[in-house]
């Protein structure tokens, strides 16, 4: 579990952040897929392997990743609304007392 400091750290700057080499390689590799998606190619999972992340591990981020971008870009598409701090909280509230119903 990575401490709010050390999001705060990833969010700034991945790069840099103190995080462990595995998942500084797959964020590079999201990083690539997310603004670049046409240049990714079979070379760009070396660094992954070579890291010893499983292939399933790096098929999980994908997808994970791929769903974020299709979701982000229908949100933008559709001019979808960002609820406030308050409108988050309120929301957690209801779904920690009554689940997704």
């Amino acid at each position: 579990m990575l401490t709010d400091e050390t999001v705060a750290a990833v969010l700034d700057d991945w790069r840099t952040a103190p995080i462990d080499e595995k998942l500084r390689v797959t964020l590079g590799l999201l990083e690539k897929v997310t603004l670049t998606p046409g240049e990714v190619g079979p070379g760009d999972i070396a660094p992954l392997r070579a890291a010893e992340i499983s292939d399933q591990a790096i098929e999980d981020a994908l997808v994970v990743c791929a769903l974020f971008n299709i979701i982000d870009r229908m949100a933008d598409a559709l001019d979808v609304a960002i609820p406030s701090a308050e409108g988050f909280a309120r929301t957690a509230e209801r779904l920690l007392e009554h689940g997704y119903l």
